[in-house]
């Protein structure tokens, strides 16, 4: 049996991407959303505009879909709870490989809402946070839904970017380059931005067209999630970038590659 046609599947995520906004969206942010090569971006959406799927105000423009298929990415969007269900194993050996607490959260209401949360095997003050609301320009989860979710970033042009700790980003311009740097290195960290102890690592979730429907990370206390450099230990990026991209595979992404 033929197996699916990667090209294809990028074209619908392209099409849902632009049809989640509310604005175009210049060929680096269709790049960098999807995880995409530029050239590869713009030959799929140049197809896309010849067949009308897609359009431009100006050449070299921002993209847009077509007005009459603009119901395209008005889909249901991923249940929380399946979400949850395909990603209960990874976060829980996640939480098991790195002592510390690990989370599942999506971008859901113009906020970062936690879907799925293992607490820290030691024990000591637990607190459920399933369902609960992290910062987006503060914590590790937020930071990647920001850097890779559009939605994210334009909701955050509305708000205020209040200082949680000594250390919170509140400057829009280095909050941008940060954010520029997570899509560079696939992975965002967070040292003492929302409690000036507890430090937090995460990492994009994707679905099979490639896009970022959710981010899984751990978070726990600066010392034992940092090196002596305040620095996010490798080896628990490593594991939190290999759950990010487990739980992708299970909906779908690099299958059949």
């Amino acid at each position: 049996m033929p197996g699916n046609v990667q090209s294809v599947e990028r074209a619908a995520a392209i099409l849902r991407l632009l049809a989640d906004e509310d604005e175009p969206q210049a060929l680096a942010q269709v790049a960098s959303a999807l995880g995409l090569a530029k050239p590869t971006a713009h030959g799929i959406l140049r197809t896309l505009e010849d067949v009308g799927f897609v359009e431009q105000d100006v050449p070299n423009g921002p993209y847009r879909v077509a007005a009459d298929l603009f119901h395209l990415g008005r889909g249901e969007k991923l249940d929380p709870n399946e979400l949850r269900s395909l990603s209960m194993n990874w976060t829980d050996a996640l939480a098991a490989r790195t002592g510390e607490s690990a989370r599942v959260a999506t971008f859901h209401r113009g906020r970062a809402e936690v879907a799925h949360h293992v607490f820290r095997a030691d024990g000591g003050t637990q607190v459920l946070v399933t369902g609960s609301v992290v910062p987006l320009h503060a914590s590790a989860l937020g930071k990647v839904l920001l850097a890779y979710y559009p939605g994210a970033a334009r909701t955050l042009l509305r708000q205020d970017l209040p200082a949680l700790t000594t250390r919170t980003i509140i400057d829009r311009v280095a909050l941008q380059r940060e954010l520029a740097g997570i899509r560079d290195v696939g992975w965002a960290g967070s040292v003492g931005e929302v409690d000036p102890a507890v430090a937090g690592v995460a990492a994009p979730i994707r679905d099979r067209g490639g896009y970022v429907v959710a981010v899984v990370g751990i978070e726990g206390a600066i010392e034992r999630v940092c090196d002596d450099r305040s620095r996010p230990r490798t080896a628990l990026v490593t594991q939190v970038t290999r759950a990010g991209r487990a739980i992708s595979r299970e909906l779908g992404h690099g299958r059949d590659r």
